[in-house]
């Protein structure tokens, strides 16, 4: 992800580290954190809170807690008033004991959405007000290098020519507000997608998705130059071109799935002359050779599926 708009960076904090967030915390804000695990280190935690009260203890309203017993997992929960709520968890672990990591924290004003070393990891639904969040805690077997706070109201930042016009709404406080395009979606470009050309595709995926799908075709025929296609339950991401009113080979080779339900993505697809290349969320995901041989005819584009689309742009 690109890291603009820096607003403070912390040093080499001491581990426990209290610190407050100036301002509190705002949809569109980056917490990225970069440090090691401990060698010996049983768990850590990273712990979004009101105030750093101990007796009563402060509201913590995002406890990132990951756990190195047996495989290891990460716990996520929310403090309130002493009591924990539910815990929920994920056995994707990201973390190695010895081994140095990155965490990002993406703020949005529904969910926290948090990616490690360059792959999506979770989501974690805001269950007490977001305004309440002033104060970050660190805690456990592990050294950090750097809290840095970002001022970062889209990955990609702001791309000229929406299919939509405006598609992005302002409000109160300078963040921003998707507003949805209508599923499914078809779309003209205003330029063939030829070498150069790039666009990006920014939604959400909904929580009870099972797959979605881009196409990128000539307007008028049946042809689709390129087909990407995850599927939420098998954790694949098809890609594939139509034909003659015939589909080709899946391409399906991944080293890790990129999406999960309720996520906020950006997917954006560059053209060169032999191939497109694809990144999710500013990572670098695959290429995928062109079958599609006469690229300036592709000016179409259609969305379907399990999500919430807030914005198609090309340049």
């Amino acid at each position: 992800m690109a890291q603009t708009g820096l607003q403070r960076t912390i040093m080499d904090p001491v581990v426990p580290y209290v610190g407050t967030i100036f301002g509190g915390l705002e949809p569109g804000q980056m917490i990225v954190i970069h440090g090691t695990v401990h060698p010996d280190a049983d768990r850590f935690q990273i712990d979004f809170q009101r105030g750093n009260s101990v007796q009563p203890r402060s509201d913590v309203a995002f406890h990132f807690n990951p756990r190195f017993k047996g495989s290891g997992h990460i716990v996520c929960n929310t403090l309130e008033n002493e009591k924990w709520g539910w815990e929920e968890k994920t056995y994707q672990m990201p973390f190695t004991k010895g081994q140095p990591f990155e965490i990002i924290f993406l703020v949005f004003h529904d969910k926290f959405q948090v990616s490690s070393n360059g792959k999506n990891l979770l989501v974690y639904k805001h269950r007490i007000s977001l305004q309440r969040v002033d104060t970050l805690g660190i805690s456990g077997k592990v050294k950090i290098n750097t809290i840095g706070f970002l001022a970062q109201p889209t990955l990609l930042g702001s791309q000229p020519t929406s299919l939509a016009g405006n598609s992005i709404e302002a409000n109160k406080g300078g963040s921003e507000k998707p507003r949805n395009f209508t599923i499914p979606y078809t779309g003209c470009l205003p330029s063939p997608l030829i070498p150069g050309k790039t666009m990006v595709i920014k939604g959400e995926v909904l929580k009870n998705a099972k797959r979605f799908a881009i196409d990128l075709k000539p307007h008028g025929s049946k042809d689709i130059a390129l087909h990407l296609n995850p599927r939420m339950k098998e954790r694949v991401f098809v890609r594939n071109t139509y034909l003659r009113e015939s589909w080709g080979e899946e391409e399906k080779q991944l080293l890790d799935f990129p999406f999960c339900t309720e996520m906020y993505f950006e997917i954006l697809i560059y053209c060169d002359l032999q191939q497109f290349r694809v990144a999710v969320n500013g990572v670098h995901l695959l290429e995928y050779k062109h079958r599609f041989k006469d690229l300036n005819k592709i000016n179409e584009v259609s969305v379907n599926g399990d999500i919430q689309l807030h914005d198609v742009r090309i340049w």
